[in-house]
């Protein structure tokens, strides 16, 4: 069948095209997430990738498989990107009427985007693949040279042979080798240990329940005790970072003053409990304000990531809910 759809392609047939490639879109845009950090660069890139294929594909000579091919030409866009692309700028506040405390710090990685649970697909759906695609996980590839996670994502994620990868990236053996020791030596340096519980376990379910609570009450007591001591809040493009339970509060409090109250709708990203959340509106609507990821460590919450409320068409969440 492949062989088939492979002539038909050469010989100008899309549809052909399109059968051959569909099977592999989502775990190569999910690859484009993890290379970019950000949703709307990764699909870029994979329109990109579909792209180059189609135009390439009379050079194409089948000494690997159309999936390893695939891969290749993504892993070089999405290198390509890294490389030459102008980040997209950090933001200034713009949180109306809340004035917000002083940062501990200022992050590096505003580019970052949540991704749908919804577009993880086969292989991805599994608990250890989606533990590699967390933002913590996500961010701290950002963080390491390109051609690092290039071979740390191929090598340690999808599992590709060091001679495949090599292949992949016109490179030896031997600096695949070398650039993958280099790359899990920085990414233990740059990943905040978590012990998250299951995905839709007893367990996450009851943190999830009692911060909805807490958040919808506006019950900061209640919040501030889900947090852990160590929590860590970012809300990129805003660079503002905050960490630690003290200063999480006054992030939080900040938030929630002057009698402003919130709906919150479940949704997962990232393989992380999510949240759309609605500013409750003197017009009787709940004006979508952000997307907010949890990030779990055994029974509390160890970071919190705020995202912008574009974000919430990429989880079919609305812009505005009625008042509840």
């Amino acid at each position: 069948m492949t062989g088939e759809l492979m002539a038909r392609a050469r010989a100008g047939d899309g549809d052909a095209f399109r059968q051959l490639t569909q099977p592999f879109r989502r775990e190569l845009q999910v690859h484009c997430y993890r290379m970019l950090g950000s949703f709307q660069d990764a699909e870029d890139a994979l329109q990109d990738t579909l792209l180059a294929a189609w135009q390439a594909l009379d050079g194409f000579q089948e000494r690997a498989s159309v999936r390893t091919w695939l891969y290749r030409i993504a892993t070089n866009r999405c290198l390509n990107l890294r490389r030459t692309a102008s980040r997209r700028p950090a933001k200034q506040w713009d949180i109306p009427q809340v004035e917000p405390p002083e940062p501990t710090g200022l992050g590096e990685i505003v580019w970052l985007q949540p991704f749908p649970d919804t577009m993880l697909a086969g292989p991805e759906a599994g608990y250890e693949q989606r533990e590699a695609v967390s933002l913590a996980f996500v961010t701290a590839l950002q963080l390491l040279p390109p051609r690092q996670v290039a071979v740390l994502i191929l090598r340690d994620v999808l599992d590709f042979q060091a001679a495949e990868v090599a292949d992949m990236l016109d490179a030896t053996v031997d600096s695949v080798h070398s650039a993958l020791k280099r790359a899990r030596a920085g990414l233990r340096q740059r990943l905040r240990e978590s012990d998250p519980p299951p995905p839709d376990s007893p367990a996450e379910r009851a943190i999830v329940a009692a911060f909805t609570r807490a958040w919808t009450a506006a019950d900061l007591t209640a919040l501030v005790e889900l947090l852990t001591d160590d929590v860590f809040i970012s809300m990129p493009p805003m660079p503002l970072e905050y960490e630690g339970r003290e200063v999480a509060a006054r992030f939080c409090a900040a938030i929630l003053a002057g009698g402003r109250r919130f709906d919150l709708v479940p949704t997962r990203a990232n393989g992380q409990p999510a949240f759309g959340t609605y500013l409750r509106g003197a017009d009787g609507l709940g004006h979508g304000t952000g997307l907010y990821v949890l990030t779990l460590s055994g029974d509390r919450i160890s970071a919190m990531t705020r995202f912008e409320n574009s974000a919430l068409a990429w989880f079919g969440l609305p812009r505005s809910l009625p008042n509840r």
